[in-house]
Formats: C-alpha cells, structure tokens, sequence
C-alpha cells in the first residue's frame, strides 16, 4: 500500500479499488454496465486477502455513476431512480432467497444527524418512503391493494442525541418487528470532488457509521442483526486532506515532502460539502427513498 493512500479517505469501493486493486488480481470479480448516461459497476470481494488488500469488508459493492443528482431533469431523474430500484432489488432477493412479495417485511432505517445539512440524507430520505407494515395488520384488504412489501421506518438520530448506539437501536427493533431484510440510508465521504452527490452505492456488507469522517461505531451488518443489511449511500462530504491530495495527484505531484505531510495530516480533521448542501441533501434523500419504494413494489 502506497504510504499515501491515508490522504484519500473514502466510503467508496469504486474508489479504494482504483486505489488499490491491479487488474487481474484474484479475490475481486468486476463487471461493469451502461443505462443512457448512467454507469453502473459491480464489485465484489470474495475472499478475506482481497478485503484487508483494498480495505473493505468481503461483499457485493454496486456503485451507480450519474450527473450530479440535484441538477438532473425530471426524466433523467426517473431513469436514475429506475436504475437504483433494480440494483435495490436484484441485491434484495439475492440475500433473502426469493422473490420479494406481500408477506416480506422491510425495515429501512434513516442513519445520521437531521441537524447537520450534510448528514441528513437518511432521516430526510424517511419522509419521502412509503411505511406499509401498519396497514397489514389493520386491514388486510387495504395492505394487500397496495402492492408492496411490509415496509416500516425508523430514524436513529447519532449517538451525541440519544445516547444510545445505532446499532443497539436498530438491532432493538429488527428484534421486535423480525423483518426480512434491513435497507439503511446513510452520508458517505469521497476522495474525489467528482464523486460528490453524483454517486450512489449499494453493499450487502453493512455499514459502520461515522467510518467517513473518523468517528467510527458499532458495525451494522448481517452479523450484529441477523438479517440480511442493504447499505445505500450518497457521498455528501470530502475532507480537506483528501481535496488537496487528490488535487496534487491530478497536477501529477506524487512526491510529498514533510512539510506538504503535516498540513495534509491537519486537513484530515476538516471536512468540506458542496454550496448546494440544502438542496442536494433533499434531492437524493427523495432519490433514494423514491428507489426504495419503486424495488419493494410487487
């Protein structure tokens, strides 16, 4: 591992593996897709030596590259969210064995700080989904002429409002409502400034949140519940050491001298979001949670 790799900090396999990863290299299986403009790239790690080599736990990673979300016209905004929603659903039914129907519960958790712009994506993306659980057990009628899984919400918060770990929260009501599969929405960071609410990816290797600015907790996965966890997330934030290391790369500096290592080891503390931060926040958390809601359609 190159000893600059820690300057580009990112939740983004797509971006550890161009990091890291030689073509031809075993333990990673890549393919890769077009829909119109859209690319979608799938990876997946399948055996441990390749998941400390790229830094990313063993899994199925797929990573949707669009235009910037929040600019998108009304049609390509459709054919973004098309496209999410199948990737949503073919992973969905890969890990739970069957095709997703009426009797499949859903539990889709909203992950970050309401109260930080940048971190909202999660619980703002819970206003825009479609909860259907309740209806099942009111009246059966109703849920059935709706043609969706049992879908229900929950909005952890962070740790700093509630004292308790999100993991802790979410494993609390997966026991209590024992869904099928467990659909978190969380913030990312990136390494590249491109990658910025213009990117989305899908794992079925769970989550670990804070894990992109530092502050790492409890890992959310198919382990710590016992369901299958899809991970959906859109980079929202790049920390200044990653900005000026990916800046110097692209003017073809490789070379970093000492003092160049500790202003970009300070830099690693800061992080930076797009102007546009209101506006792109509500803008993908609609996206993902219009995504979610076309998959769990049956």
């Amino acid at each position: 591992m190159n000893k600059n790799d820690v300057f580009s900090r990112t939740d983004l396999a797509y971006e550890s593996c161009s990091l890291k990863e030689d073509n031809g290299e075993t333990g990673v299986i890549t393919s890769e897709y077009t829909h119109g403009n859209i690319r979608v790239n799938h990876i997946n790690i399948i055996t441990e030596e390749a998941s400390e080599r790229i830094g990313r736990p063993a899994g199925r990673y797929v990573t949707v590259l669009s235009d910037k979300l929040w600019t998108l016209s009304v049609e390509k905004e459709d054919e973004v969210i098309s496209v999410i929603s199948k990737e949503i659903r073919d992973m969905a039914e890969f890990l739970i064995g069957e095709k997703l129907s009426q009797e499949n519960t859903v539990l889709v958790c909203g992950l970050g700080n309401d109260e930080i712009t940048a971190d909202a994506v999660g619980p703002k993306a819970m206003s825009f989904l479609s909860v259907t659980r309740h209806m099942r057990d009111y009246n059966r009628n109703i849920y059935q002429s709706l043609g969706s899984c049992a879908v229900c919400a929950l909005r952890p918060g962070v740790v700093g409002q509630t004292g308790i770990e999100t993991a802790e929260l979410i494993r609390g009501t997966a026991e209590r409502v024992h869904p099928d599969l467990v659909i978190i929405i969380d913030a990312l960071a990136a390494r590249s400034t491109d990658r910025l609410a213009s990117t989305v990816q899908l794992s079925d290797s769970g989550i670990e949140p804070g894990s992109g600015i530092g502050n790492r907790r409890k890992v959310i996965n198919r382990d710590s519940l016992g369901v299958p966890v899809i991970a959906i997330g859109v980079p929202t934030v790049i920390d200044s050491s990653s900005l000026v290391y990916d800046a110097l790369q692209n003017g073809g500096i490789t070379d970093i001298s000492r003092k160049l290592r500790g202003i970009l080891e300070n830099g690693r503390n800061f992080f930076v979001s797009l102007k546009e931060s209101d506006t792109v926040t509500k803008k993908v958390a609609y996206i993902l949670s219009e995504a979610i809601n076309t998959a769990l359609s049956v």
